[in-house]
Parts: C-alpha cells; structure tokens; sequence
C-alpha cells in the first residue's frame, strides 16, 4: 500500500475546532440580522405572501431566534398571505431548513465524537 492510500485520519486540534465554532457564530449571527432586516421590510410589502414567500418566511425563521433571545421583536410571519398556500409553503421552509441544519449539525457531531 502506498503512502498516499495510507493516510491517517487526524483528530482536530482543541483551538482548531474552537476557531471554526467561532466563524460559525459569526456567520450565523450576521446571516440572522441581514433576515431580520429583509423580513421586517418583507412584511410590509402590498402584495400578499405566497407559496413562494411563505418558504422564504420559514427557511430563515430559525435565524429569528438570536434576536428573540436578546429581547427584540422579529416579525416571522407575515399577516398579509394568500392563506393554505403560504402555509404550506411556511411549513415546508421550516421543515426542509430544520432538517438541513439538524441532520448536518448531527453528522458533526458524530464525527467529532470519534
């Protein structure tokens, strides 16, 4: 067996798993206040929400939850919509990006934990 077929899998380093968990929360503090501004300007929009929007709407609720912990109204929903199909489409953005993010936080984990 070559060299190069042997390579050794390596733990991360303490400081190096740190590191990346900090440019995580960064990222994702920034990702919540750039959805917290284009959802606030979203809401007041003429036309009613959609399948489409209501998607949106779902996809970055998760990232209302910083803001909500800290003390500040986000609007997550909007009250003009077309009805069962934004709904529908809420639904879906919040299911699809929660498992997205669940199943790729639980593949982390479980390789960090080997």
């Amino acid at each position: 067996m070559s060299s190069e077929q042997a390579v050794a899998h390596r733990k991360p380093q303490a400081w190096s798993r740190t590191v990346r968990g900090a440019i995580g929360l960064v990222v994702a503090l920034f990702l919540a206040r750039a959805a917290a501004r284009w959802m606030a300007g979203d809401v007041l929009a003429e036309q009613p929400a959609g399948l489409g929007r209501g998607f949106l709407h779902g996809a970055i609720m998760p990232l209302a939850m910083p803001g909500l912990l800290i003390g500040r109204d986000a609007e997550i929903y909007s009250p003009r919509n077309t009805g069962r199909t934004y709904k529908l489409g809420y639904t879906l953005g919040v299911d699809l990006c929660g498992a997205a993010f669940f199943g790729w936080s639980f593949r982390r984990w479980s390789r960090w934990r080997k």
